[in-house]
């Protein structure tokens, strides 16, 4: 009976440590396995104390190798390392997590001695920590926590000598909109930065704007424009509006002329009653139809639907120009139904559905061909069409657009 409890007993004990293997395997390394290491070690000692004639009493402790092992969640934050000393800063260093910073003995090290340890990453708050060189913590797990709001989408939209930029967010904003010699910065309070936000804002161009530049100034994200000498002077105005369809802040900063822009409205409107027939019809409908299927139908509707802009009038008149050239001056919709553009009520239901009047693509591309210099014609076009893509992205639809207007008139 004794042997078989032995045997029983030693059963155990090879399951309990088959189950501790089976648990590191599954556990992998550890998550403090830092990639690199800093010399964080100030150039002079600090000063003698009593402390050190006793030091030997726990030598391992006070002579051993002092570090600290840092992680941040998630992985590759950037880290700010101070050395502090009687309130002072004896050493400085940045680097990435995760790392392992080497430090004086506790020995060499005065009793008040700490180093401070700030995370900081796109899109999540600060976070830091002070660990006092002479104590036994050797490891630090930093938890970062995203930042309370994000830049979802931003526009640019210019048309007629006017201009306006768009910034939306999950979270209503606060924001400071700052004037400078060459443009303009708007400062969107504790709000981070999405990729779509960022590739749009990067290709925004036009005759107003040369360069817009977004930056993660900690948890402040700061949107430099830079604005072009041909743009004149000009007034910022700034109002704030709801997209409750998508549930999104929209704060948006216009740029008006000095001169309010009269003259380039009334040479819009002159370019607008230009337009005819064969602008919008034969192969320009295929250019129409192959443009329309290429952009997603809702973010084509938000877009050219009326919603306070600045560009809401060109809009209206660019679809009563279209129910004018169109036979019988009907507006042909994509469902097979037809509207009279004469009609104030039948216009404002072609309105409701700009996406989807025949047409009315081709059209707005010949109404910016007449008022927008080459350079500029297709950044303007995606402003009106597709403000929230980029111009590399507008540009694949575009393009295929006119590829097949060119199959039709081969």
């Amino acid at each position: 009976m004794l042997k078989r409890a032995r045997r029983r007993e030693w059963i155990s004990a090879l399951r309990a440590l088959a189950m501790v293997g089976l648990a590191i395997a599954l556990l992998g390394p550890s998550r403090f396995s830092a990639e690199e290491t800093i010399h964080l070690i100030p150039e002079d000692r600090a000063d003698w104390s009593p402390g050190n004639v006793f030091g030997f009493l726990r030598a391992s402790h006070n002579y051993g190798e002092r570090f600290i092992k840092v992680e941040t969640v998630p992985s590759g934050a950037y880290l700010d390392l101070f050395y502090i000393r009687s309130n002072f800063q004896k050493r400085y260093e940045q680097t990435e997590a995760p790392v392992k910073i080497i430090l004086p003995q506790r020995i060499e090290a005065g009793p008040r001695d700490a180093v401070m340890i700030r995370a900081f990453m796109e899109g999540y708050r600060q976070k830091e920590a002070s660990i006092r060189v002479s104590s036994k913590q050797e490891e630090l797990l930093l938890e970062l926590e995203p930042l309370p709001n994000t830049l979802v989408a931003a526009s640019h939209v210019y048309l007629a000598g006017r201009s306006s930029m768009a910034f939306l967010t999950k979270e209503a904003l606060t924001v400071r909109v700052q004037n400078r010699s060459d443009g303009f910065g708007v400062v969107l309070a504790e709000t981070a930065k999405s990729e779509q936000a960022g590739s749009t804002l990067a290709q925004v161009t036009s005759p107003h704007v040369a360069a817009v530049e977004a930056l993660q100034l900690g948890e402040d994200l700061l949107v430099r424009v830079e604005t072009r000498d041909s743009a004149g002077k000009f007034e910022l105005r700034s109002r704030q509006s709801l997209d409750e369809l998508r549930d999104l802040y929209v704060y948006s900063v216009e740029m008006v002329p000095s001169d309010g822009g009269i003259e380039a409205a009334r040479k819009a409107r002159a370019a607008l009653a230009e337009i005819g027939p064969g602008e919008v019809n034969g192969c320009a409908a295929r250019f129409d139809e192959t443009l329309r299927l290429a952009l997603e139908p809702s973010s084509l509707s938000r877009a050219l639907s009326e919603r306070g802009a600045f560009t809401d009038r060109y809009v209206r008149a660019a679809m009563k120009r279209l129910g004018a050239v169109s036979p019988e001056g009907r507006i042909r919709m994509t469902d097979g139904s037809t509207l009279l553009g004469s009609s104030p009520l039948e216009l404002a239901a072609a309105m409701s559905q700009p996406g989807e009047a025949k047409g009315f693509l081709a059209l707005i591309r010949a109404f910016v061909g007449r008022i927008e210099v080459p350079e500029h014609r297709r950044s303007t076009l995606r402003g009106l069409l597709a403000p929230e893509l980029s111009l590399d992205q507008f540009s694949k639809a575009y393009d295929q657009a006119e590829s097949a207007e060119r199959v039709c008139r081969a």
